[in-house]
């Protein structure tokens, strides 16, 4: 039921605040605003937002120090900044952001983000359930996966990989926490591990097809399973 749903704002820039109002409003968000941390803070301790639209350059703290208590606070977290460069992102991610857009931005594709992410703290429990897109079936208790009815064998650390994307589905997740979750600690720069992984699961579900991979390469940060959630 969206019309529950409470978007929080947080952004200095009362132009920006209003696009985004005007953008949430229609479908069907109720939203508040805070201009700078403090205020920011003060609206979660009063008010339960379930998802934050959280800017970086705030007055009067870095932005990065607010997704922890946030998150903490039990809302989604997804960051709308001007800072682009690909530390920032991965930073962010790192610290629990759900997600990451880049001033300027599309209000469409804001929404869409914020559809994902609600999914996503709905459906904590993915990994019990069963993931079905296309004709892809994952069945995470069983770890089986299936295209088209067919079983497809994929190898333990791609069945892994899909795995952490599918428990994540919608969401960047950094190279870091990806090696870290499944290679292990000391293996956070291993990059190419993952690259093999990703292709190996691309080749087996998605064979030749010239459509865009649904796993979705982020350049730099990390990687995004581009599904959505369904039982």
């Amino acid at each position: 039921m969206r019309d529950s749903v409470l978007v929080l704002v947080i952004e200095d820039d009362a132009a920006i605040r209003a696009l985004l109002r005007v953008a949430l409003e229609p479908a069907g968000y109720r939203v508040i605003e805070a201009a700078n941390a403090t205020d920011a803070l003060g609206a979660v301790q009063v008010q339960t937002p379930q998802v934050v639209l959280l800017d970086l350059g705030l007055p009067d703290r870095d932005g990065l120090d607010l997704i922890a208590p946030l998150r903490k606070a039990g809302a989604a977290v997804l960051v709308v900044s001007a800072r682009d460069a690909v530390a920032q992102k991965v930073a962010a991610l790192d610290r629990g952001a759900d997600d990451y857009v880049t001033k300027p931005f599309d209000t469409d594709e804001v929404l869409a983000r914020v559809r994902t992410a609600l999914r996503h703290r709905a459906s904590p429990d993915v990994l019990a359930a069963t993931l079905r897109f296309d004709d892809i079936e994952i069945d995470f208790a069983a770890r089986v996966v299936r295209k088209a009815g067919g079983e497809v064998h994929l190898a333990p650390k791609e069945f892994a990989l899909l795995a952490e994307l599918a428990a994540n589905a919608g969401k960047v997740v950094t190279h870091a926490q990806l090696l870290r979750t499944i290679w292990g600690p000391g293996h956070e720069t291993d990059v190419e591990y993952l690259r093999v992984a990703a292709r190996g699961i691309r080749r087996k579900l998605e064979g030749e097809s010239t459509a865009p991979s649904r796993i979705r390469n982020e350049p730099g940060v990390g990687y995004r399973l581009a599904v959505a959630i369904a039982g």
